[in-house]
């Protein structure tokens, strides 16, 4: 029997062939009989990375940051988003598929920070640990505590995070809502 984590894997791939290919490749009712924790309900991000030589490139990111729909569902869904409807990226093409390789990420339900100023959240967000959800006037953007990986300093991090949810980069000085959130990560080697 394949673990969970296998299972995720499988199903995230299985569901982008078949957005690809237009065949009905997964039996949910099986799965769910299988894996019963597959209909728990569950947030999580689906990423694809393409390989380019010896390097990884992102090539789609969707998500869902609170649960609202069974697991399988949810990964099935973002799968496809992550393939066919991030809009920095063209859709995935046959000939890509076998140079992609697909992250999972599950998410614990986010948590509001409560904080007095910039200096009081930069020793409550934890680098490395934390996906962070900013919400400000309307607008909203996360980042996977990936991310941090690319962008390790603090205000760059936030910068570009407000820019992600169209502000300006300065707009931590509005105090915008802050979640945070730990994920529990699965990808393929």
């Amino acid at each position: 029997m394949k673990t969970i984590e296998q299972v995720l894997l499988e199903l995230a791939r299985l569901a982008i062939y078949e957005g690809l290919t237009g065949k009905k490749l997964i039996d949910k009712d099986k799965y769910l009989k299988d894996y019963p924790e597959l209909g728990q309900k569950q947030a999580v991000f689906v990423t694809l990375n393409k390989i380019v030589g010896q390097h990884e490139r992102l090539r789609g990111c969707i998500g869902s940051i609170l649960p609202t729909r069974p697991l399988i569902d949810d990964v099935i869904y973002n799968a496809k988003a992550a393939a066919f409807n991030d809009p920095r990226f063209q859709a995935l093409s046959i000939d890509e598929f076998d140079q992609i390789k697909i992250e999972i990420s599950l998410l614990s339900i986010p948590k509001k920070v409560d904080y007095k100023d910039i200096n009081e959240l930069k020793q409550i967000i934890k680098p490395f640990k934390h996906g962070v959800i900013l919400k400000l006037s309307g607008h909203q953007a996360t980042f996977l505590p990936q991310v941090w990986e690319q962008i390790p300093d603090f205000d760059v991090f936030f910068e570009h995070l407000c820019q992600k949810a169209g502000l300006s980069g300065n707009c931590l000085d509005f105090y915008p809502e802050i979640y945070v959130y730990e994920i529990k990560k699965i990808e393929e080697s």
